[in-house]
């Protein structure tokens, strides 16, 4: 990592909410924090809250390409060169073992959306002493971390008033449509259980590495057990097609669809409307298809009386961490007089 003018710590918080979650994941979980300049804490200062993406972790933050910063080390350059205001940068860690949560409670995977509204902003400001005002929080992610910002925004509005969404999971039938077909061959192949499946997986990643043939099939084994969560099936995740025909199955794709941005923004624009800020963009070639869906929603906000700010930038869905720079330099200046 590159020499800092901040500082990051590492915590750890204790979640009530994930003591006892059905997959067995730790509910002590590691919190990466960012310090401004001259700063032994965060009292008095806005704090910005990052969600990971699908199969990311708090330490994954630290992630290094070659040339590129990372996103604590983006932050601290905004913040040293008085382009963002100080504030308290909370890195949050929401690995699972099905590769992630989308940030929502589920039955199969856990209080995700709980442990960050409630354990981990409380953890924050009780340690940290941040501003404890929801005009001072920001929720900021990107792709599954985006998805994530948009249902704090419908959920909690009352923890956060800024959310920024970066190529956020939305659009369901054109992001996660493509997914279907290719995670029905290789569960046929592995005798249609997705928790056989899943274990050879781990025991391939172990041993060599997963290969991407295999985050398809992850991919919808964790999403079904985010949006159609069912404790009579394997690992929770009642999937939304049939084997061996596959044969999409309505009555469980209506589920997915229903945890659709697309579809749950355009009934929740009261939500909404009390935040201060809602900023959404997606690369015009992102791979999943996300441009479409944040369309969508931009126009649904926008037909609902929302401000939002909808941008759109010439690139795909994967090394885009340049784009936290435009969103932090917009968050930043509203929640200084937050």
């Amino acid at each position: 990592m590159r020499q800092m003018n901040g500082r990051l710590l590492e915590l750890e918080l204790d979640s009530p909410a994930l003591a006892g979650n059905p997959l067995g994941d730790p509910s002590r979980r590691p919190l990466l924090v960012y310090l401004p300049p001259g700063r032994g804490d965060g009292a008095g200062l806005p704090a910005v809250y990052f969600l990971h993406g699908f199969t990311g972790s708090g330490r994954s933050w630290l992630n290094v390409s070659p040339w590129s910063p990372t996103v604590p080390e983006r932050l601290d350059a905004l913040v040293s060169a008085g382009e963002v205001p100080p504030l308290v940068g909370v890195f949050v860690d929401g690995w699972t073992a099905l590769g992630g949560s989308q940030w929502l409670n589920s039955p199969s995977i856990g209080r995700y959306q709980d442990y960050l509204a409630d354990d981990v902003v409380a953890f924050v400001e009780r340690t940290l002493s941040t501003r404890s005002r929801r005009e001072a929080r920001a929720v900021v992610g990107k792709s599954s971390g985006g998805y994530g910002a948009l249902r704090m925004g419908r959920d909690r509005p009352e923890v956060f008033a800024h959310l920024a969404c970066h190529a956020g999971d939305a659009g369901f039938d054109w992001c996660y449509g493509p997914d279907l077909p290719r995670a029905a061959a290789a569960l046929l192949a592995a005798g249609g259980d997705p928790a056989a499946w899943l274990g050879a997986a781990v025991k391939r990643a172990r041993e060599t590495r997963l290969g991407g043939s295999d985050h398809p099939v992850l991919n919808v084994i964790a999403m079904s057990a985010a949006y159609s969560p069912d404790a009579s099936v394997p690992l929770g995740a009642a999937l939304p097609f049939e084997l061996p025909s596959g044969r999409l199955r309505p009555e469980v794709w209506a589920r997915w669809l229903a945890q659709d941005p697309v579809r749950f923004v355009p009934a929740a624009l009261d939500a909404y409307r009390r935040l201060s800020t809602v900023f959404l963009d997606c690369g015009t070639r992102d791979e999943f298809h996300l441009r479409w869906g944040a369309r969508q929603v931009a126009e649904a906000l926008r037909a609902g009386g929302v401000e939002v700010i909808h941008e759109e930038f010439e690139d795909g869905h994967m090394g885009i961490n340049y784009r936290y720079d435009r969103s932090l330099r917009l968050l930043g200046a509203r929640l200084a007089s937050g």
